[in-house]
């Protein structure tokens, strides 16, 4: 037997050789699993995994809600008469400094947020990880909403409520994919993205309904029903398990099988439940071989050892995690300057200046626009492949934007936009245009592309880093967004329409095709350097094993790659001959 086969993880099929029953993949012929368990037909769709699917991706509507509210406030009169500090014609305004920091300080917090979910996941478990950031979610708003003329409150406010949404962005698509039926967990990690839109509407309804109210309730009323999220969010997850990959880690084994169970609606010893939990048991298996807990340098973080004589570092030390993990992060940069959020931080204050009598009602027309849309990327995300949807959304969004900056610089009147009606109108359409465009690609396809790209070993950091990158960028632009737009008006767009034609590009350059795919084979493609172009046609090869950073027994700094003792994998003298092995640079294994 090659050493090659010899060294590689055991394979992991889809179980799709034998069709569909009840919604889920059928058993592979001659898995022990099968052969052991129950075969009665899984049930999916069950009232637990619909409760699980609504509750935990409340994450996101919290998020989204909290991004679609702000921008109804900077137009309230009474939010701009107790926290604006400067006049335009008479009335009160904010400058670009007070609008930045009053927007941009929820992505600070959401940065953080993100980066502390993880330890605080692995110590204390998802399930009350989750509960405990809806808590400092609400300390924040209570933060602002007792606040009275103090600008800075606010900000403090959303910098707080900031930690609890940047560390539910992490926790609820891991939350999913740790729980969820493999068979349907691609589209419940997507209803985090749905949430979003579905929040950023509400807030954009609630701030059309309150707007005209020249009192405190204006702002206070959406503000303080941003309780109700949360409390729905915490309540409910005091009824749903612990995930079954986190109990295990902790010695729960029991607990972890009836979970697993429980989410796919069969009993303990069906064969489901034990393909699952002997993939679980191997997974913890392998990353605890090799005599020590892996460190976060794996992933990207660097560490320079003091006990070096030369200056030395170890950076992205885990199997191709360097290349993935920039990519992560790449792809998460890149989805925040599509421009998206240009329309939903700022989107009622850009509108004023087109002439729109009421910009409340484009605001909201905005935001149903993406959340209907965004049931369009649930389908797009499963049928025409993530390369495709993205090259064609980034080339989409480019002309969008290239159209609606030259319209807003070169035929909008700036001086009185009300005398170039044509023009106001050109730019609402191609603002919706390009909101269904993002809504159905970058917006969903690039939490699901970070959901998947990263082996499980790896995954809490490797996506609190991708995360954290998004809302870096969310920062950025909120806080920049002012000053830019009162320097060179409506041709900032061009700059995102330029970051859109590169997002193209870099998909179509790095990023592997990953639909139909299991999370083995997209961990293989990326280990064995697989040419991105050429991921749509690639299959695993017949007759061998997978290489997966899963099944891989690495030594400490996730160099060093020891072997596993598979049946047929060798004599004991050949295991001790070869017993240290490392990947070379085209994915192969051989001796260290």
């Amino acid at each position: 037997m090659p050493l090659m086969q010899r060294l590689r993880g055991a394979a992991r099929k889809d179980g799709n050789e034998k069709g569909v029953v009840d919604g889920a993949a059928g058993p592979p012929e001659g898995s022990p699993d099968v052969e052991k368990g129950n075969q009665e037909p899984v049930r999916l769709l069950s009232a637990r995994v619909i409760s699980m699917g609504l509750i935990v991706s409340m994450g996101g509507f919290i998020f989204g809600y909290d991004t679609g509210q702000i921008s109804g406030f900077l137009e309230m009169s009474d939010f701009l008469n107790r926290f604006g500090n400067t006049t335009q014609k008479g009335a009160p305004a904010f400058t670009n400094v007070r609008s930045g920091t009053i927007v941009g300080l929820l992505s600070i917090g959401t940065l953080m947020g993100a980066i502390g979910a993880a330890p605080v996941a692995n110590a204390v478990g998802r399930k009350y990880s989750i509960i405990f950031w809806n808590i400092i979610f609400c300390v924040g708003v209570i933060v602002q909403i007792s606040t009275q003329y103090h600008w800075y409150q606010i900000v403090v406010g959303r910098w707080v409520a900031g930690l609890g949404v940047g560390a539910l962005s992490v926790l609820t698509p891991m939350y999913q994919s740790e729980t969820a039926p493999r068979q349907i967990r691609g589209a419940l990690v997507s209803c985090y993205q749905l949430f979003i839109t579905l929040g950023i509407f509400v807030a954009d309804c609630i701030n059309f309904g309150t707007e005209k109210d020249t009192s405190a309730r204006s702002w206070r009323l959406p503000m303080g029903l941003g309780f109700i999220w949360p409390v729905i969010m915490s309540v409910g997850m005091l009824f749903l398990p612990e995930t079954p990959r986190w109990e295990y880690r902790k010695g729960k084994i029991d607990s972890a099988r009836a979970t697993i169970a429980r989410s796919y609606g069969v009993p303990e010893d069906h064969w489901e439940v034990k393909r699952e939990f002997r993939e679980i048991q191997e997974k913890f298996e392998a990353e605890s071989a090799g005599g020590g807990k892996h460190q976060w340098w794996e992933v990207g973080i660097i560490s320079l050892p003091s006990f070096s004589i030369h200056w030395s570092c170890w950076v992205f030390t885990g199997p191709r995690m360097a290349y993935r993990t920039l990519l992560g992060m790449t792809m998460q940069m890149l989805q925040q300057l599509t421009g998206a959020n240009f329309f939903f931080y700022y989107g009622t204050t850009i509108f004023t200046a087109t002439g729109i009598n009421n910009s409340f009602v484009t605001a909201m027309i905005l935001g149903g626009v993406n959340f209907g849309c965004t049931f369009g990327g649930l389908y797009v995300v499963e049928h025409f492949g993530r390369r495709r949807a993205l090259i064609f959304g980034g080339f989409w969004m480019f002309v969008c934007f290239m159209v609606f900056a030259s319209v807003g610089h070169f035929s909008l009147n700036q001086n009185n936009p009300q005398a170039t009606p044509g023009a106001g109108a050109a730019m609402i359409v191609f603002a919706c245009l390009f909101i269904a465009g993002y809504a159905m690609t970058w917006a969903p396809i690039v939490w699901a592309l970070i959901g998947e790209i990263y082996p499980s070993r790896y995954r809490a950091l490797a996506m609190g880093l991708a995360t954290a990158s998004n809302w870096t960028w969310n920062f950025l632009l909120a806080f920049f967004t002012p000053f830019i737009t009162g320097d060179i008006d409506y041709r900032y767009g061009y700059v995102f329409a330029a970051c859109n034609f590169a997002g193209a590009f870099v998909v179509y350059f790095f990023v592997c095709e990953t639909q139909g795919k299991s999370l083995e084979e997209i961990d293989t493609m990326y280990i064995l350097h697989v040419e991105p172009w050429k991921s749509t046609k690639w299959v695993p090869p017949q007759g061998e094993d997978l290489v997966t950073t899963d099944a891989l027994h690495l030594t400490p700094g996730g160099r060093d790659i020891r072997k596993e003792n598979a049946p047929g994998a060798g004599t004991m003298e050949q295991d001790e001959q070869e017993k240290t092995q490392t990947l070379g640079e085209d994915g192969r294994i051989t001796n260290y």
